[in-house]
This record gives C-alpha cells, sequence and structure tokens, in this order.
C-alpha cells in the first residue's frame, strides 16, 4: 500500500496563470487542500466522502 502523501500537489487545469489557486492532493482518505501563494501555511484535510460531495457539488454547478 502506498504512503497517502506520496500523492502530487496540482492545480486545476481551469486555475492556468490565476495567481489566486489552491493546490489539491487527493489520497486514499480524501484530498489535502492548499493556498498556491502560501504552501508552507499547511493545508487542509478533507475526508473522502466530503471531497466526493464537493466534486458533485462543483460538477452539477451547485456551487
Amino acid at each position: 500500500m502506498s504512503n497517502m502523501y506520496e500523492q502530487r500537489w496540482h492545480k486545476s487545469r481551469y486555475s492556468a496563470g490565476a495567481e489566486n489557486c489552491v493546490e489539491v492532493r487527493e489520497h486514499a482518505a480524501g484530498a489535502d487542500i492548499r493556498d498556491t501563494q502560501n504552501r508552507d501555511a499547511g493545508h487542509l484535510g478533507v475526508p473522502s466522502a466530503e471531497w466526493a460531495a464537493f466534486l458533485v457539488a462543483v460538477k452539477s454547478a451547485e456551487l
């Protein structure tokens, strides 16, 4: 089993060129989110069920 923190941070392809972005690192337990311009400030961990619900809401234009 791989370490959940071996996953790479990434930005949405829709944020190309934007200065105010967040980066996401998805893993089996959910996702970690951090500020692109302030990476050393830490990250917010989100459990997998909540991350999946967020993605559904974004894709359906609810958010």
